[in-house]
């Protein structure tokens, strides 16, 4: 009987031992993150790694490591230990779900109905009001609302940060909402007095401080908000353009966003609106711009599987079939991996205009294509590209006009230029600038140098034309003038030439006979008088 007291105190010694080594993890990191200093923060990072090894489930100890990869601009590390509270990533699980039938086999008119939406419509866009009921229920059934406000407000930043902009959306004002209440319950039990003090306080740290002071998360979290829906409004307005037709006013919308300078986007969200711009510029029929925004797609997000179908699809078009097989090689190999690894390039988290399921049809359809452009290439296919079409003239123009298209061109796609919209960009990891400028930079020469490659050959068939035409000119002109120094026979009218209707072979047979005929009578006029003048007579004619 004295062992089991011995034994339980023993118990509770070991808990609160590690009870107390935690609160003395959490004291330290809180110290270090007070500091506002990047190698004190990751320093905390290490000890709060240490707390959460001994108690998992310390709230205080998830709530400063979440804030501290936020501070450190670490927001794929805040999305990957937060991931359960994303909303599209609930979505997704539960359609997965729903799509897969009792025995484990996906049912055919899921499967039939999701690939013809995806055929059909281009884009596709999140409901806001299912992420919120997401949320909501998520809330309800925790239950601890004072434990999960910070949750919301520090995942939604992250998400934010890393272009999920209607997951930024619905946790930022869900955050918001929950602080607010969460003032409003505190403020009830508050005194007059509480409130004089709260704003005395306030008003003496405003005017102590005259140097930039760091934002409070609520100005920070208002600002993100209204940040992200003035972005979600004019993608939604190219999106609504799209559908109805009007492809220039799609296009002036996606411009509004990429090429805005109130404030940075984040790198997923440009390089989904570059990806749809591209799909606008190609029904438009502006194929170089279309190329030049799947490059930049492809320079942000290498793995986008939409960005390199449509850029293959496009290099066909003008028939580049080197280039455009060499676009479906590397999605060949995209798709073996993925399904090597039996799951999507990136965290679960992460958005794709292609599901799983639907890679292994993808994949036969690619190697049937990947077969007939070898095929065509090997039969020598391969010097007929179509210029007029990458360059955007029509066939027959005039050397003005190539010309203009040229300068416009050249004035878009240099290389130097082309990497502009880089610092446009917010990047959720700051080390891979110098990988997506290398990427940028190889994809726009190559395409500047297929440009002015274009232009050269249009030139010179051009410059081919117009000789054949001064030529045929000339000709013309030399044809005219020699019609104009010889004589025009009129028709009707008889030329009258004796010597040349005179045989050469009778001549001195008719001279004879004609001199002897003249000497007759000539002997007949002096024989019978006729030789003497004749009488005239003269009268005068009246009118």
């Amino acid at each position: 009987m004295a062992a089991l007291p011995l034994r339980k105190d023993n118990k509770m010694h070991w808990w609160f031992t590690h009870k107390k080594l935690v609160d003395n993890y959490i004291k330290d990191a809180k110290s270090l993150m007070a500091s506002e200093d990047q190698n004190d923060a990751a320093s905390a990072i290490h000890i709060l790694d240490a707390a959460l090894s001994i108690s998992p489930r310390s709230e205080i100890a998830l709530e400063l490591k979440a804030r501290a990869l936020l501070f450190l601009r670490r927001y794929k590390d805040v999305a990957n230990m937060l991931q359960d509270y994303i909303p599209s990533l609930k979505l997704a699980a539960k359609d997965e779900e729903g799509s897969v039938s009792s025995d484990g086999s996906y049912s055919s008119s899921s499967s039939s109905s999701s690939s013809s939406q995806l055929s059909s419509a281009p884009f596709t866009c999140l409901s806001l009001s299912d992420l919120k009921e997401k949320v909501m229920a998520g809330i309800c059934r925790n239950g601890d609302k004072e434990k999960q406000q910070w949750r919301y407000a520090v995942l939604g930043q992250a998400c934010c940060h890393l272009g999920l902009m209607e997951d930024a959306l619905v946790l930022l004002q869900t955050g918001k909402r929950l602080a607010t209440d969460e003032f409003r319950r505190q403020s009830i039990c508050w005194s007059d007095d509480s409130f004089c003090v709260l704003l005395s306080d306030s008003e003496s740290s405003s005017s102590a401080y005259s140097s930039p002071r760091k934002l409070p998360e609520c100005e920070t979290v208002s600002r993100l908000l209204a940040h992200t829906k003035v972005l979600l409004r004019r993608r939604a307005a190219a999106f609504a353009a799209f559908d109805a037709g009007h492809y220039s006013e799609s296009i002036r919308h996606f411009s509004k966003i990429l090429d805005g300078r109130r404030r940075p986007a984040p790198q997923g969200f440009l390089a989904d609106c570059y990806m749809h711009r591209a799909a606008a510029y190609r029904s438009a029929g502006k194929i170089a711009e279309a190329i030049a925004d799947c490059n930049k797609t492809l320079a942000l997000e290498p793995s986008c599987i939409h960005a390199l179908e449509t850029r293959a699809a496009l290099l066909e078009t003008v028939r580049c079939l080197p280039d455009s097989l060499h676009d479906l090689e590397h999605l060949k190999i995209l798709y073996n991996t993925i399904l090597r690894d039996r799951k999507l390039p990136g965290p679960p988290w992460k958005r794709h205009n292609v599901k799983y399921r639907e890679i292994p049809g993808k994949l036969c359809v690619l190697t049937t294509k990947s077969k007939f452009l070898k095929a065509k290439i090997a039969n020598g296919e391969i010097g007929n590209v179509d210029w007029y079409g990458l360059i955007g003239v029509r066939r027959g123009c005039s050397r003005s006009e190539l010309d203009r298209a040229n300068v416009v061109l050249t004035l878009r796609h240099k290389p130097d230029k082309a990497l502009l919209f880089i610092d446009r960009c917010d990047f959720a990891d700051q080390k891979e600038v110098i990988a997506v400028k290398d990427r940028a930079s190889m994809a726009s020469l190559l395409l500047y140098r297929l440009i002015q490659r274009g232009y050269s050959v249009l030139t010179a068939t051009i410059a081919e034309e117009e000789q054949r035409k001064m030529t045929m000119v000339l000709t013309q002109k030399s044809v005219k003038v020699v019609e104009e120094h010889e004589p025009v026979e009129k028709p009707g009218s008889v030329k009258i030439n004796g010597f040349s209707d005179v045989k050469p072979g009778n001549s001195s047979a008719y001279q004879g006979v004609f001199c002897r005929d003249l000497a007759a009578v000539g002997s007949l006029l002096s024989r019978t008088g006729f030789n003497q003048p004749i009488p005239m007579k003269y009268e005068a004619l009246s009118c």
